[in-house]
C-alpha cells in the first residue's frame, strides 16, 4: 500500500514568518498520515493531506476557521512502463550505482573524500583509480606546478567524468601570501635530520644550490628572525632553533627532524608566542593568487579555496570579481580556516563564504597543539549551523606518505571527524606524492562507512539546534520542510530521501538535518551535481525534470527501476524547491 502525504503553502509576499511557528511532528498510522499543525497568520495558513491507495474515498479536513473540507483523492502513481534505452537519460555516478544495487540504500557512504592530486596520482588510470576508490572531489594545490600541468589534470577529470560517468568536482587552492619555502630546487622532498645545519635565505642562485640551502619567499625574512627563535616547517611537521644571523642568510640548527616538502610554510616563534605581525601585514590574495584565480575562472573549476582568510571582506571581494569576469560562473568559495584571524572571524567568515576548510596543519602553527581537536570541533558546528559545507584535512593519514597502513592513531583522528559530522575528508600529501594514495583512499572509506554505519545502529540522532538560515518566508518554509521530512525519514525508517532542485539549495538543507537515509538530489546541471557532491549524504543525479511533481516521480521511478538502483516497495519521502511540499509513498 503506498501512502503520500502533501504539506500545501500558499504563495505569499511580505509575510514574516514568526520563529518557530512551523514546527510540526508527523505521526503515521496503517490507513492514513496526518501532521498536526499550527496556523501562524490568517491569510497564511496550510493544509495537510494523506491518502492510502486501499481507499477510494475524498479525505476530510480541518480548516483555519474550523469548518471541514471536502478534498480531492490522492491516488497512488501507476504502475511505470518499462524503459531500455530512456535510462540512460539519467547520470549517477557509477560506483554509487553498483553499490546501490549490491548492498541497497544502508552501504552508501555519507561522508564525502576530496584528494590532492600531485605526481603520484595525476595520470588518467591514476585518477579513475581514485574515482573507483570514493573520490569525490579532485583538489590541485596551486602551490606546487605549473599552470599547464594543472590544466592537463583537469583535462583529466573532466574526461573521467565524460567517459565513466563520474561526478568528480574539481577545487583549485590558493597558494596565499604566507611566509614560505621554495619548491626545492626541483625535488620531491628533503629529510631534515637532527642536529643538521640548514640555511634559509633569500639569495637568489644560478642552476645548482649549496646543500642544505632552502630559498624563502619573504624579503625581510632575516631582518625579522632574532637568533633564539623556534622556526616550524609545515605546522611544525619539522623544527629549527636559529642559530646565527648573516646578511641575507639564517642558520638554523634541526631539532625536531622530519621531511621536507616543497612550498611549506613557515613560521617562526619567540619566547612561546607566534610572531605574525609581518604575516597580518600581508595581502591574503597576492598577486600570484589572482592569476591564479582568473585560471581557475577560464578552466571552470568548481571550488575556489583561499588560504589564510582573515576577514569576510576578501570572500565577498573574490565573489564579486568572479561574478564580474563570469556572469554565468557558479564558482563556490571556500575559506580555508588556519589562522588566529580565521578563529576570531570565524562566523563572519563562514557565512560570507560557501564553505570552509579545517586546514589543522598551518592552524596548528598558530595555535597551540591541545586547542586544534576544540577548534576543528567548533568549525565543524558553526558549518553545520550556518548550513556551509566543511571539510576536514591536513595530516590524516600522513604516516601513509611513506607506509601501507597507518597508524591507530590516525584512524582514531579521521573516526573523530566523521563521528562530528564533517561533509568531507581530505588527503594531501598521502594522495598528492605518497606511495599508497589507493591504501589511504580505502583507509577514509572504509572508517568513514564503520563509524557512520555505527552512528545508525546505535540510533545517535544529535540534539544540535539548527537555527534559521533563510532570509525570505519561502527560505524558512523550505527549512522547515527539510527538518521535518529528516525527522519522518529517521521515524519511518525510510529507504531515501528523493529531492529535486535546480540550484541545490533543498538539496544542501537536507544534508544539514544528517538524516540516517542517503539523499537523491536531482538536479538538472552538470555543474551543480558536481558541487552538491561535497556534500554530506547527498547522491547526486542529473536528470530534466518539470514543475510536475507527480510525472517527475512517475519518471525517477522508472529510470532507477530500469537501473535497479530501487525496487518495488522501497519507502521515500519527496521534496524539491519547485512544489514546497512532503510525499511519502512506496515505490509502484
Amino acid at each position: 500500500m503506498s501512502q503520500s502525504l502533501h504539506l500545501f503553502t500558499p504563495s505569499s509576499t511580505g509575510v514574516a514568518l514568526p520563529k518557530h511557528s512551523l514546527r510540526f511532528t508527523p505521526s503515521v498510522s496503517t490507513s492514513n498520515c496526518r501532521l498536526p499543525v499550527t496556523s501562524f497568520q490568517k491569510r497564511c495558513c496550510f493544509s495537510i493531506r494523506a491518502s492510502a491507495s486501499a481507499s477510494s474515498d475524498p479525505k476530510v479536513i480541518e480548516t483555519e476557521n474550523g469548518k471541514p473540507e471536502i478534498l480531492p483523492h490522492v491516488t497512488a502513481s501507476p504502475e511505470p512502463a518499462a524503459v531500455s534505452s530512456d535510462s540512460a537519460s539519467i547520470e549517477v555516478d557509477a560506483v554509487t550505482e553498483v553499490e546501490l544495487k549490491e548492498n541497497g540504500f544502508r552501504s552508501t557512504r555519507r561522508t564525502k573524500l576530496v584528494c590532492t592530486i600531485g605526481p603520484a596520482t595525476c595520470g588518467f588510470q591514476q585518477l579513475e583509480a581514485l574515482a573507483v576508490g570514493g573520490m569525490n572531489v579532485a583538489r590541485i594545490n596551486m602551490c606546487h606546478g605549473e599552470r599547464e600541468w594543472h590544466k592537463a589534470v583537469i583535462e583529466r577529470v573532466r574526461r573521467l567524468n565524460e567517459e565513466k560517468g563520474y561526478a568528480v568536482a574539481i577545487m583549485m587552492d590558493t597558494e596565499g601570501s604566507e611566509i614560505h619555502m621554495d619548491d626545492l630546487g626541483g625535488g620531491p622532498s628533503a629529510k631534515a635530520e637532527d642536529g643538521e645545519i640548514w640555511t634559509f635565505t633569500v639569495r637568489a642562485f644560478g642552476s645548482s644550490r649549496p646543500e642544505r640551502t632552502i630559498n624563502v619567499n619573504y624579503d625581510g625574512f632575516a631582518e625579522d628572525v632574532t637568533i633564539g627563535d623556534e622556526l616550524l616547517v609545515d605546522g611544525g611537521m619539522v623544527r629549527f632553533e636559529v642559530i646565527e644571523k648573516i646578511g641575507p642568510d639564517v642558520k638554523c640548527r634541526c631539532t625536531d627532524p622530519g621531511l621536507l616538502l616543497p612550498r611549506a610554510n613557515l613560521t617562526f616563534w619567540r619566547d612561546g608566542s607566534l610572531v605574525r605581525e609581518r604575516n597580518a601585514m600581508l595581502p591574503t590574495i597576492s598577486a600570484k593568487d589572482w592569476l591564479d584565480i582568473d585560471f581557475g575562472i577560464a578552466e571552470g573549476v568548481d571550488f575556489i579555496a583561499i588560504s589564510f582568510v582573515k576577514s569576510a571582506e576578501v570572500i565577498n571581494h573574490l565573489k564579486s570579481y568572479i561574478a564580474a569576469r563570469s556572469r554565468d560562473s557558479d564558482i563556490a568559495v571556500i575559506a580555508k580556516i588556519e589562522s588566529i584571524d580565521s578563529l576570531k572571524n570565524l562566523e563572519e567568515i563562514i557565512q560570507a563564504s560557501d564553505g570552509a576548510m579545517v586546514a589543522r596543519g598551518d592552524l596548528g602553527a598558530q595555535i597551540p597543539l591541545e586547542q586544534v581537536p576544540s577548534a576543528q570541533q567548533r568549525i565543524v558546528q558553526v558549518c553545520r549551523q550556518l548550513n556551509k559545507p566543511v571539510i576536514v584535512a591536513s595530516q590524516l593519514l600522513e604516516s601513509m606518505i611513506e607506509y601501507p597502513t597507518p597508524t591507530r592513531a590516525e584512524v582514531a583522528d579521521v573516526s573523530e571527524a566523521v563521528r562530528q559530522r564533517s561533509d568531507a575528508l581530505m588527503l594531501s600529501g598521502e594522495s598528492a606524492m605518497g606511495q599508497f594514495p589507493d591504501k589511504a583512499l580505502t583507509v577514509l572509506r572504509s572508517v568513514s562507512v564503520r563509524i557512520e554505519k555505527w552512528w545508525r545502529e546505535e540510533k545517535r540522532h544529535e540534539a544540535m539546534e539548527l537555527p534559521e538560515v533563510g532570509s525570505s518566508f519561502s527560505d524558512s518554509i523550505s527549512e522547515e520542510i527539510c527538518t521535518s521530512a529528516a525527522k519522518m525519514a529517521n521515524n519511518l525508517g525510510v529507504d531515501a530521501l528523493f529531492v529535486y532542485t535546480k540550484s541545490g539549495h533543498m538539496a544542501s538543507l537536507l544534508s544539514r538535518c544528517r538524516p540516517d537515509c542517503p539523499i537523491f538530489a536531482f538536479t538538472t546541471t552538470t555543474s551543480v551535481r558536481r558541487r552538491l557532491n561535497l556534500q554530506w549524504g547527498l547522491i547526486p543525479f542529473r536528470l530534466s525534470f518539470s514543475d510536475d511533481m507527480e510525472s517527475n516521480l512517475n519518471k525517477t521511478f522508472s529510470l532507477l527501476k530500469a537501473r535497479g538502483m530501487i525496487k518495488s516497495g522501497d519507502l521515500i519521502i519527496a521534496v524539491s524547491d519547485m512544489l514546497q511540499s512532503i510525499q511519502v509513498m512506496n515505490v509502484p
